[in-house]
């Protein structure tokens, strides 16, 4: 059984929809990735979809959505991107903050610095979900 996966920020335009791209390319075997927003923007940040497709993933069709938008279930990891007292409770058998900037108004070095941050994050995950299943 996949572990249930919501990567939650402010408006689920980079952090969490980038967190979400990673995990469901990398760990599709062991998790169910979503991600949504406690004030989505209602659009994906292009340079989040530049950037990911710099690394062959298609986050093109994405879309910016609410906690309301993603199913009601069980969650076994809630991963909040450093949203801070904007991002609300989501219950979770696991809940971490990853306090990772907001790229949105960094320069491209540094948005590009924060996809590799989230990539090297969401790959520990994928690593710590494989060896509980184990």
């Amino acid at each position: 059984m996949k572990a249930k996966v919501l990567f939650v920020c402010v408006e689920n335009s980079c952090r969490s929809q980038i967190a979400e791209g990673f995990a469901r390319a990398h760990g599709a075997d062991v998790i169910e990735a979503w991600s949504a927003g406690s004030r989505p923007s209602g659009k994906v940040d292009p340079l989040a979809t530049q950037f990911m497709a710099e690394r062959g993933l298609d986050i093109s069709r994405n879309e910016s959505k609410s906690l309301a938008d993603v199913p009601q279930t069980g969650w076994d990891y809630v991963i909040t991107m450093g949203c801070g007292d904007a991002c609300p409770f989501v219950p979770s058998e696991r809940k971490t903050d990853w306090a990772i900037p907001d790229p949105k108004h960094l320069s491209a070095n540094d948005f590009r610095k924060v996809v590799t941050l989230i990539e090297e994050r969401v790959a520990d995950l994928i690593a710590e979900v494989r060896h509980a299943g184990a």
